[in-house]
């Protein structure tokens, strides 16, 4: 007998989904930084065994749509509800409810096994998670409750094992030996736009899409050159810096990730264009993969 199905993970901005995909993967898949949609894509995470295959989705987190960009975030998050086999809801410790009352009607009316998972508990102390478990099991009354802490791991191997009991029993969707539905691309423009989260503040990360138009995996060698687009002039100085010192420690910083990542030596190129308000644009976002 052998189990496999999509396992995918909703929840507001900034609650541990990522950190949670990747510690159920067992692989830096999405990218994790302090800030709020950071995940602007659905990320496969696949896990394989002789007798499973789990398929792990991450998603954006759910918000009310501003623009064009953020809309197509949110279809990749009703996508998420209609092909899983097991949903988990992550919510952080003291939150009240989804961002987008829509969403959490749909979780309340699915038929699907839904796993509530309580994240950040190291931040609590034991009454106040109890009393969130009480809380959470009124509101959402057919979900299976879970306290969690992704980012210490703990309670993450009871997760695990409980998405592998709830699996359904079917033949594998991908083949044995893949572990995301992603390019190699994909990885690179996600590690890039990772350093940007981190090291850029107000509106640049939000404005900055990364395009790699160039991979070259030689024999000792990988060649990458990529372009990393925003959409006005003053954004395009502040990204480079005085004498292009910010763009360089953008550069370094990914191509170390990348390096790790790959298992392989790494010559990054990085250069940055304005594309005005790719953001608004249907010609542009379907270029970027969000249509």
């Amino acid at each position: 007998m052998h189990k496999a199905g999509f396992v995918n993970i909703i929840g507001n901005p900034n609650v541990g989904k990522s950190t949670l995909m990747n510690a159920l993967v067992g692989e830096r898949l999405s990218i994790i930084t302090s800030k709020a949609q950071t995940t602007r894509h659905r990320i496969l995470g696949i896990v394989n065994t002789e007798d499973y295959q789990i398929i792990f989705s991450d998603t954006p987190g759910i918000i009310k749509p501003a623009y064009e960009l953020q809309e197509s975030m949110m279809n990749f998050v009703k996508a998420a509800f209609e092909d899983a086999d097991i949903l988990i809801y992550i919510v952080e410790i003291g939150e009240k409810n989804l961002k987008n009352e829509l969403f959490f009607n749909k979780i309340n009316q699915t038929k699907i096994p839904v796993l509530l998972l309580l994240n950040k508990i190291d931040k609590s102390n034991q009454d106040f998670v109890l009393q969130q478990v009480d809380y959470w099991q009124e509101k959402i009354p057919q979900a299976e409750i879970l306290p969690i802490s992704a980012l210490k791991n703990f309670n993450i191997q009871t997760v695990f094992d409980k998405i592998v009991e709830l699996l359904p029993e079917s033949p594998p969707f991908y083949p044995k030996d893949q572990l995301t539905d992603k390019t190699e691309r994909f990885f690179v423009n996600e590690t890039i736009r990772e350093k940007i989260l981190i090291h850029y503040k107000k509106e640049i990360p939000y404005s900055v899409e990364v395009d790699t138009e160039e991979f070259y995996d030689e024999e000792k060698l990988i060649r990458i050159r990529s372009i990393i687009m925003v959409e006005r002039e003053t954004q395009k100085g502040i990204l480079i810096g005085h004498k292009g010192n910010a763009l360089k420690r953008v550069g370094t910083e990914a191509r170390k990730d990348l390096e790790k990542f790959f298992q392989k030596k790494v010559f990054l190129e990085l250069y940055v264009k304005v594309n005005k308000n790719w953001r608004s644009s249907d010609k542009q976002l379907k270029r970027f993969g969000y249509n």
